[in-house]
């Protein structure tokens, strides 16, 4: 009998090795399964065309149903001309949270060239926004066009990816990363807290953006 629980443990473990490391599309092309309207039970307004999930603004943040501890996200996104979204993960929906970007880390997606405000550059695309700018601000695509997306979470270090290549990385909790956080607009919201968790956000901020080949893995 001892030997058949082992066995059986053993078993278990395998199977769930076998999972971290899957990847897993969260967006399946044709529908918001697995999303929902931030705060809400339901998906108001973003909708899927052609493969692409989108939103024309004013519809709320996209929220995933599903936390997240370690993992690697791929997305391709398209901003719209002056156009300003972004991907926030580590999101805590609790009941008195006002929005998401208010509790997690922003991969921010934005037109650097043409939006109608002045952008630091911690503010353009591929930006820990409002703590770090990207690495190389000559790889993101113009407005309108497709870029490829990556955020890699693993034991506390953080990276973001654009179009192939590493732009911004640093250590979450990290006396370092305290110090940004007290530099920018959140010392005193959930965000400065560091957390192991959350969930995934595709941001509406009242402007068109778009996404596809949404999919995840759990390392």
């Amino acid at each position: 009998m001892k030997k058949l629980l082992i066995s059986a443990l053993a078993i278990c473990a395998i199977n769930a090795s076998a999972q971290t490391g899957k990847w897993v599309k969260l967006f399946d092309g044709k529908t918001t399964t697995g999303w929902h309207t931030w705060q809400a039970k339901e998906v108001k307004g973003w909708h899927v065309m052609n493969g692409v999930l989108m939103t024309h603004g004013g519809s709320g943040d996209l929220v995933s149903d599903k936390e997240y501890g370690d993992f690697e996200l791929e997305f391709d996104f398209k901003a719209a001309p002056k156009g300003n979204s972004g991907v926030i993960y580590k999101v805590l929906e609790t009941p008195d949270a006002k929005s998401s970007y208010m509790s997690g880390p922003e991969y921010q997606i934005i037109d650097d060239a043409n939006y109608p405000a002045q952008l630091k550059d911690s503010q353009k695309t591929a930006s820990n926004y409002d703590l770090q700018p990207p690495k190389d601000f000559s790889i993101v695509k113009p407005a309108g066009q497709w870029n490829k997306g990556k955020i890699v979470v693993k034991d506390g270090h953080i990276e973001h990816w654009l179009n192939g290549e590493k732009v911004v990385e640093y250590e979450y909790g990290s006396t370092d990363w305290h110090s940004m956080v007290a530099k920018s607009k959140f010392p005193t919201w959930e965000y400065a807290k560091p957390h192991d968790k959350g969930k995934i956000a595709l941001q509406d901020h009242g402007d068109m953006v778009s996404f596809r080949n949404i999919r995840v893995r759990e390392l």
